[in-house]
């Protein structure tokens, strides 16, 4: 059957169908827009105006307030969108009101394979799912979610369990939205998603926001003629700027699931805003932890008693530290008690989670509960400590306070010889861990975001493109939820949700791309991903490095970590100089991959390789320089035009470790959408059988342009 379709007249390839998995209150603050974009495109009303973004996700919510129409943003002034809405379950025509242009969902895939159910998961636009979690390498979100941090309406209150969190604001909110429903509880399939950015960019969309992606680096000869990889290519080609999740494999290196140089690949950061719960104990000892909960009532302190010394004689010990049972427990003795609860490996691998604690306590009347961690597991990071909580808690995540707490209740705790506990004496209370804190500090690369370097396929070799591309906000982002949401049953009810993961740092980048959109139509794909690139911050306020989390401490990030940096709004809107990119060099990057027939090139785009390609992988125009192994010299161009004014630059290299960088010419002038050529000279002086990393700088009087280098030595010129 394969080798028929294969030679049948209109078909160019046949891939296998393989599952695809899913992958803001402060974040426009700590971003500068509100102050330094949003005035300059007409106010917030009119920010993202005219732009459509399309989403490949879950479905939306159109009856949430973040997607209502507003009396001034009307209906589309757009020739170019040809968008449709399908109606259906939860889906009305109505659904598709001015601020959501498009609507449709794609489940053949889904249907074939016998995982979609029809009663679950909707058949229509509407989202029903709603993952948060983050599991490996593996993107779990919610397109509701996705689509407010990316373009949902400003200024909208964010109110959990009867709490008022801030107002919420997308990055774009004049922004128009078209979503493209592929992903459902189970995940999906990539015919289903193919099929939707087909049609996605058949309709006209301007941007493509993929929360989406492949658990693992594709089998074949190339990740690149990938049938995801390529349907993303001729996006590109088709004008559309495609912005992908970088993934949640980290901080494991090459753990990035966006390998594409035609793809914007988004890294994710944590911001300046902590919430933080306090316990403070009898003895007045204070202890700081995490846990999104109200107070213990009053300003008195409630007796705590440890769920092993309050539970049946049958129940089994692991079971009742995790405080998953309330059958386990002794009613009377828990009543108005503080438990202590263990963090043990049954919630590593989910057998356990603090949602169910919570519920445990609430039904058997507990005043709350302190969850201190198993000294076997060590330090982790707890899963779940984000969860808004209806009950006073604390998650005690360091080995110190865990067991400080637990010195304090067992020498206030009295014993009869069997060692039974007969009388509670230790007490404390819980404040408030809904109140948010900024520290003004700079953003941190996220343990979880994935890594880099890129590789070129399931061997795990390297290629000379640099992955991720930018870093955006994407720890702890509030944002829209589908309250029927089926997805995850502890969120099921809200309309917002506190979620993390580098699917909550991609529609930030899809935003401010429609911003940088509305400011220059005529730029594209290409045009938008280097301004956003080469204005990037590798520094915070202070001057000092940006730091990465590793697995046991913060270290300085490199562009492995966050691509050309964090993104800077107000400097991405004006960049001065761009790289240009167009579908011929893409071709001829292909081309260039070592272990690619140029037969399957041509199969896989159309186009057939040039005869004589002198072209190399490190030659293709992008924002950033990546050479994975460099053995004595290498000669790399790069072409520049101006977007701004006549301008002289003057071109500033830090070097990488082990190689010597030239530029020619070191420096020019360029005038107004003039291009000049730079040829980069590297040498290769010291084996460092490792990536070093530097940078080049063009200084001009008014803008500043940053290209990354990464660069790996494999062999020293023998002069």
């Amino acid at each position: 059957v394969l080798s028929i379709l294969r030679n049948t007249t209109g078909v160019r390839s046949v891939h296998e169908d393989v599952k695809i998995e899913k992958l803001t209150t402060h974040t426009p603050d700590f971003l500068g827009i509100p102050a330094h974009v949003w005035p300059r495109l007409g106010g917030v009303e009119g920010a993202g105006e005219g732009i459509v973004i399309g989403f490949i996700d879950t479905g939306i919510n159109p009856n949430h307030p973040s997607f209502m129409t507003s009396s001034s943003s009307g209906f589309l002034n757009s020739t170019k969108f040809k968008g449709k809405c399908d109606t259906g379950e939860l889906f009305p025509s109505t659904a598709c009101n001015g601020k959501i242009v498009g609507a449709q969902y794609f489940a053949h895939g889904a249907i074939a394979n016998g995982e979609f159910n029809a009663t679950r998961d909707v058949s229509s636009p509407y989202d029903a799912d709603g993952h948060g979690r983050q599991l490996t390498n593996t993107i779990y979100t919610c397109s509701s979610h996705t689509a407010s941090i990316a373009a949902g309406n400003h200024d909208i209150r964010v109110i959990v369990d009867g709490f008022d969190y801030g107002a919420a604001s997308g990055m774009a909110p004049g922004a128009r939205i078209a979503v493209y429903k592929a992903l459902y509880t189970f995940g999906g399939y990539m015919s289903d998603v193919v099929a939707a950015v087909d049609q996605a960019v058949e309709d006209g969309v301007d941007i493509l926001s993929l929360s989406a992606g492949p658990s693992s680096v594709p089998s074949g000869d190339s990740a690149f003629l990938d049938v995801l990889e390529l349907q993303l290519l001729f996006a590109t080609k088709a004008g559309v700027l495609v912005v992908q999740a970088a993934g949640n494999g980290g901080p494991s290196s090459s753990s990035v699931i966006s390998f594409s140089p035609w793809i914007t690949s988004v890294a994710a950061s944590i911001t300046d805003r902590k919430y933080n719960t306090t316990i403070v104990l009898g003895n007045g000892q204070s202890f700081t932890g995490t846990g999104l909960s109200p107070p213990t009532d009053g300003e008195i302190d409630y007796n705590i008693a440890a769920a092993a010394d309050v539970c049946v004689r049958n129940a089994t010990i692991i079971t009742v530290d995790s405080c998953q049972n309330p059958e386990s427990f002794i009613r009377p003795l828990v009543y108005r008690r503080l438990i202590i609860c263990t963090y043990t490996f049954e919630y590593e691998y989910e057998a356990a989670s603090i949602a169910t604690v919570a519920d445990t306590m609430m039904e058997i009347g507990a005043a709350g509960f302190i969850i201190t961690l198993d000294p076997n597991i060590g330090p982790e990071v707890v899963k779940g400590t984000m969860l808004t909580l209806q009950i006073p808690a604390i998650v005690l995540n360091n080995m110190q306070a865990s067991s400080a707490l637990w010195e304090y209740y067992n020498a206030n705790t009295i014993r009869d010889k069997r060692g039974q506990a007969v009388a509670f004496a230790a007490k404390a209370r819980i404040l408030d861990g809904r109140q948010a804190i900024y520290t003004g500090q700079a953003p941190v690369v996220a343990s979880y975001s994935s890594r880099g370097p890129d590789v070129k396929n399931a061997l795990m070799q390297t290629v000379d493109v640099l992955k991720p591309n930018v870093m955006a906000p994407g720890t702890s982002i509030w944002a829209a939820w589908s309250p029927d949401s089926e997805g995850d049953k502890y969120v099921k009810g809200q309309s917002f949700a506190l979620i993390s993961g580098t699917s909550m740092a991609t529609p930030h980048i899809a935003g401010i791309a429609a911003l940088i959109k509305q400011r220059h139509p005529k730029w594209g794909p290409d045009a938008i991903t280097s301004a956003m690139m080469t204005t990037a911050d590798r520094t915070g306020h202070s001057g000092a490095p940006i730091l990465a989390e590793s697995s046991n401490e913060l270290i300085q990030a490199t562009p492995f970590d966050f691509g050309a940096g964090s993104i800077n709004v107000s400097q991405a809107m004006k960049p001065g100089l761009i790289f240009n990119v167009t579908f011929k060099h893409y071709v001829q990057f292909l081309c260039a991959v070592p272990g690619i027939d140029v037969k399957s090139v041509k199969k896989a785009v159309g186009v057939a390789c040039p005869t004589k390609n002198k072209f190399k992988c490190s030659d293709l125009n992008l924002a950033s320089v990546t050479i994975s192994n460099l053995v004595g010299k290498r000669k790399v161009i790069r072409y520049v035009k101006n977007v701004s004014h006549k301008e002289k630059y003057t071109v500033h290299i830090k070097e990488p470790l082990g190689v010597n960088v030239t530029v020619v010419p070191e420096s020019f002038r360029i005038k107004r959408r003039g291009s000049r050529r730079l040829k980069l000279v590297f040498e290769a002086i010291e084996a460092t059988n490792a990536y070093t990393f530097g940078e080049m700088v063009l200084k001009g009087k008014k803008h500043i342009v940053r290209v990354p280098l990464a660069v790996y030595v494999g062999s020293a010129s023998s002069s």
